[in-house]
């Protein structure tokens, strides 16, 4: 069982800045492969970025490339996003996820514990 609290979510003008942290419960961190997915309002959760068990491979949706990066801290049980240069089209929940096994999928439906999200609003 893993337990995900997010934090850093927060309202910031458009080409600005905000990292977001998801702390883990539990022992065993290191086992899972971490995501973030976000929801904006009235689509779909989408898949952001993700990261393997170890923190060398990292993956990341087209439109965030360049400008989120994806890290964890295996000692901390913590997985971070830096988010850079945000727009307005950035605006959504943010949600941590972790699944247990070595691989990252895009899909949100293969990963077994998901935190409550945190909001990242981005005015133009």
């Amino acid at each position: 069982q893993v337990q995900l609290v997010e934090s850093g979510g927060g309202l910031v003008q458009a080409g600005g800045s905000l990292r977001l942290s998801c702390a883990a419960s539990g022992r065993t961190f290191s086992s899972y492969a971490m995501g973030w997915f976000r929801q904006a309002p009235g689509k779909e959760r989408e898949f952001v970025a993700g990261v393997n068990r170890e923190g060398t491979s990292t993956f990341y949706e087209n439109s965030v490339k360049g400008r989120f990066t994806i890290s964890r801290d295996n000692a901390k049980n913590t997985v971070y996003l830096q988010m850079n240069s945000l727009k307005p089209e950035d605006t959504a929940v943010y949600y941590c996820a972790a699944r247990s096994g070595a691989i990252v999928y895009y899909s949100e439906t293969r990963y077994d514990y998901w935190g409550q999200g945190t909001q990242v609003t981005v005015s133009s």
